[in-house]
This record gives structure tokens, sequence and C-alpha cells, in this order.
């Protein structure tokens, strides 16, 4: 159960540490009167937050499985079918 613990640990301590950044550096976007502006803001946030959990994830991963892995999140929406294929 370390192992869980110790990934757990390491999501939200990599999370912590790119929020801080990122909102330090986008508080304006954030608070922000315009929906969409902080709708997107927030979207970072929420992809900074996936990131932290691949990598916390993927310690068995090479350098460049990783990076395919994060990349992979943002490519364009699939038909579940045709992901479901590219897996097999």
């Amino acid at each position: 159960m370390a192992k869980t613990d110790d990934t757990i640990e390491n999501r939200v301590y990599l999370f912590e540490s790119l929020a801080s950044s990122y909102v330090a550096a986008a508080s304006e976007l954030l608070g922000s009167e315009d929906e969409a502006v902080r709708q997107r803001a927030m979207r970072a946030l929420a992809e900074l937050a996936y990131v932290s959990c691949v990598v916390a994830d993927t310690q068995h991963l090479t350098p460049e499985q990783v990076r395919e892995r994060v990349l992979g999140s943002f490519a364009p929406e699939e038909a579940p079918k045709a992901r479901a294929a590219k897996r097999r």
C-alpha cells in the first residue's frame, strides 16, 4: 500500500507546484468577469491535474512514453470505436 500512498503524495506535490505557478501567472484570468475566460483558465488547471497524475502514475515508463501519454490527452476526440481499435 505504500506505493499507492507514494503515488498519491507525488500527485499532490506535483500538482501543488504546477498549480501554484499557474495561479500566480493567471490570477487575472481566473478572476475574470468573462465566463469563457474563467472556464479556459480552469480547464488549464484541470490539464495540470491530469498531467500530474500521468507523471506520478508512470514511474515505470521512459520520459518519451510519458510524453506520449500526456500529448495523447490533447488529441481531438475520436469516436469510441476508433479509440478501441487503436488500443488493440
